[in-house]
């Protein structure tokens, strides 16, 4: 086989900086969240005796589980929850991001998602190299994900919408997002070393929460199928250098393919920031090989985003509302309700 002739690449690409910036900015908007809702939370456990502040309702994206029931509730009664319905809006622009975009909920605005790639990026830097499991332990592992969301689904497709109403306008129900925050302020051991491993195995396998344990990823992977878009290699014009392969943080093997269909991909650009021949790699719509630039999948995903928060907002169907007297009374013992 004759030696392909390298046509290098003149314009830089600005993807790897482009996803940055939109990571960066989601992950501040979560951690304003957090303190915004931590504040709050004080608030009402002090009796209104500490800074005041208001909640925080894009909290709710760190329920899913609420989020499930909710869009079960909204499918089958064709009326918006009155509680934590947030969270369900961001489900379903992150669902629609994924049919539009692949994993780009996961690639490009989940805040774990972002600190998973930046461990195993500290771990290349310190260590030289990322590990790779075998295949054999590979694959059963990436499984589990899909396990977890299959309970998780038919935990919540089991519930009638009466169910699932009576549970989250009950106590547990109603400070679910309560009860997450006080997991992480109050860790058990046994939560802390799981953590810490999941930390550390971050630092030297690429994504692995993600990989192997998201459930959320998983869901987001299983829509992504049916995306328009791919990564799409020209062999012509390839010279098989197989630098994209080795940048693929979900490890495929992009230097062996036309397209990339696997569920794993996160559109993150990554293999074609590396690709040096000109024209050789692309992320492309299947109707077209026009390349999609990486701008235009932030101003996809930002836009998605932006759109449902405006939208519900503006419907009236962003905060959940319940009395002052309700969180009063809820928030100050809600580790002691346990679920019904």
């Amino acid at each position: 086989m004759a030696k392909k002739t390298l046509v290098r690449r003149v314009a830089p690409d600005l993807s790897q900086q482009i996803r940055l910036g939109v990571q960066l900015g989601f992950l501040g908007l979560n951690v304003w969240l957090a303190v915004q809702f931590y504040l709050w939370v004080r608030f009402y456990e002090t009796g209104g005796r500490s800074l005041a502040a208001s909640r925080p309702d894009g909290i709710e994206g760190w329920l899913p589980i609420a989020a499930l029931m909710n869009l079960k509730y909204l499918l089958v009664t064709r009326e918006v929850p009155r509680v934590h319905a947030a969270g369900m809006f961001l489900l379903m622009a992150f669902l629609a991001t994924s049919l539009l975009a692949r994993k780009a909920f996961c690639g490009w605005l989940c805040p774990i998602g972002t600190i998973s790639e930046y461990l195993w990026k500290l771990g290349r830097e310190t260590f030289r190299k990322t590990w790779t499991l075998p295949r054999w332990l590979d694959i059963p592992l990436r499984s589990l994900k899909y396990i977890l969301l299959g309970l998780f689904l038919y935990a919540v497709l089991s519930m009638s919408a009466e169910a699932i109403d009576a549970f989250l306008q009950g106590p547990y129900g109603q400070v679910a997002d309560v009860k997450m925050l006080n997991f992480f302020r109050y860790l058990s051991t046994g939560a802390a070393i799981t953590i810490a491993v999941l930390v550390v195995a971050s630092i030297f396998v690429k994504n692995f929460w993600c990989r192997y344990l998201c459930p959320y990823g998983a869901m987001m992977g299983l829509v992504a199928l049916a995306s328009p878009l791919r990564i799409r290699r020209t062999p012509e014009k390839c010279i098989d250098c197989a630098k994209c392969a080795k940048a693929c943080p979900s490890v495929l093997p992009v230097d062996q393919l036309i397209q990339i269909r696997s569920p794993e991909c996160l559109a993150c650009m990554e293999c074609v920031a590396v690709c040096p021949a000109e024209g050789a790699l692309a992320l492309t719509p299947l109707a077209t090989k026009r390349p999609v630039p990486a701008w235009a999948v932030a101003v996809l995903v930002l836009s998605l985003f932006g759109g449902v928060y405006t939208y519900a907002n503006y419907m009236g169907y962003w905060q959940t509302s319940l009395p002052a007297d309700v969180y009063f009374d809820l928030v100050p013992k809600a580790n002691e309700f346990s679920h019904p």
